[in-house]
């Protein structure tokens, strides 16, 4: 069914980057329930459907596409989630689960049609590149504020946060280990940070577990989303198109993105093409509008799975792995209630992430000024507004009219322009 003779693998090497795989992603299982509790939703929901997500489009990729390709609730787009859709639009959690069904049910038409290759060759590489910068701004800033290393000022916005507060110490020295193991190359290091650092806050009286370590998880508030056509109307009644269409877009580029460097590592690539494309992709739009369905924010194909690609992993053996280690972690969610409690145990890894995601600045054009502002937009705008979405639809404004003074149009992508024209409606005319 794998075909591990054909892939050159064997069965234990399968299940051991399972295993790696898991490691170095499980630390989604508790930071995506502190980052979607600030919108207010329970712990239990998220954490249970975050489970359910990652199951389903991991379990998908493995058995309809066979690839060593994890999918989870994404990050960037959990915060995006929780700060600016809820946060800024003034909307409930559960109107905003519809607008992620929505991108997802979107998403899965788009994968069964050419028009999604259209969409990602027709965005503008520096652009791309901008986006996911500015995205891992954001988290680590988030990571910060959190962990109380940033506070606000009055004058300033922002200042140093006390340093000699036991939240603030226990964040550096959580960071310090895990950039430890990851400079060292352990496998895990963002999971094995986290478990340092819970280890040392339950020794140092800031951790207990008074509720055990383990139950049956539960849905307390059942399904989110039951309805499509209420969630359409959702969409519609609270203007939240951007919204749609922010989710949509970073979900692209970041699980094509990933998809590719993946299977370029694992060597799976047939020239310039993805075989089963069609299949690995419908894994991640499937999760999404399940995902949301239950109580997660929109799901991506995870970097962390080059780790189990570095460990032999080829085939969809080892996401099957992955899968099965996910569903016997949902029985651990006092566990990870207990922990999530704790910012300064989650925050060195939102921080080291943002610093793994703004290493695509390094790929922007800096020598082009209609090339590099509006990816320097994007960044800038998206931790000060504290909106993806924003700065998504800056730069998408900013590109067109920097080609168009320069005598650049006709390299222009004529999408790029109706996003722009797009997206300064929404910015001028709509709530945001």
């Amino acid at each position: 069914m794998f075909k591990l003779k054909e892939n050159n693998t064997t069965v234990s090497t399968e299940l051991i980057a399972g295993l790696t795989t898991f490691l170095t992603m499980a630390y989604i299982i508790v930071v995506n329930p502190i980052i979607l509790k600030d919108a207010g939703v329970p712990f239990e929901q998220v954490f249970t459907a975050t489970i359910i997500a990652t199951v389903i489009g991991t379990l998908w990729m493995a058995l309809a596409a066979n690839y060593p390709i994890a999918i989870a609730p994404g990050m960037g787009l959990n915060a995006y989630f929780a700060y600016s859709v809820v946060g800024t639009h003034n909307i409930s959690y559960q109107t905003a689960f519809a607008a992620v069904f929505i991108a997802g049910i979107i998403f899965i038409i788009l994968s069964l049609t050419p028009f999604r290759k259209i969409l990602i060759e027709a965005i503008p590489e520096n652009l791309k590149h901008g986006i996911t910068a500015g995205i891992g701004l954001f988290i680590a800033f988030i990571g910060m504020r959190m962990s109380g290393m940033i506070v606000a000022h009055p004058s300033n916005l922002v200042a140093l946060g006390d340093l000699h507060s036991a939240g603030v110490v226990l964040t550096l020295i959580g960071l310090a280990v895990t950039l430890i193991l990851m400079a060292l190359r352990v496998h895990g290091a963002l999971f094995l940070g986290m478990i340092v650092t819970g280890l040392i806050a339950y020794f140092t009286g800031q951790l207990s577990f008074e509720n055990g370590i383990a139950q049956l998880p539960s849905l307390p508030e059942g399904l989110l989303v039951a309805n499509p056509f209420s969630a359409i109307g959702d969409v519609i009644q609270h203007s939240l198109y951007a919204v749609v269409f922010s989710f949509l877009l970073v979900t692209i580029f970041d699980t094509t993105g990933t998809m590719i460097g993946v299977a370029e590592q694992a060597g799976l690539m047939k020239g310039n093409s993805m075989p089963r494309v069609r299949q690995a992709l419908l894994a991640d739009s499937i999760a999404t509008s399940v995902g949301a369905m239950f109580g997660t924010s929109p799901t991506s194909a995870y970097v962390e799975s080059t780790a189990g690609v570095a460990a032999g992993g080829r085939t969809g053996l080892t996401t099957v792995t992955v899968s099965v280690l996910f569903l016997i972690a949902a029985l651990f969610g006092p566990l990870v209630s207990a922990v999530s409690g704790i910012a300064a145990i989650t925050s060195p890894a939102l921080i080291i992430v943002g610093s793994l995601m703004i290493g695509a600045i390094a790929k922007i054009n800096w020598g082009e000024i209609d090339e590099a502002f509006p990816a320097f937009l994007i960044i800038l705008s998206m931790p000060l507004t504290s909106s993806i979405a924003t700065g998504i639809a800056l730069g998408f404004i900013s590109y067109p009219i920097l080609k168009i003074v320069t005598g650049k149009w006709k390299v222009v992508h004529p999408i790029v322009y109706i996003f722009g024209v797009l997206f300064l409606y929404q910015l001028v005319f709509l709530p945001h």
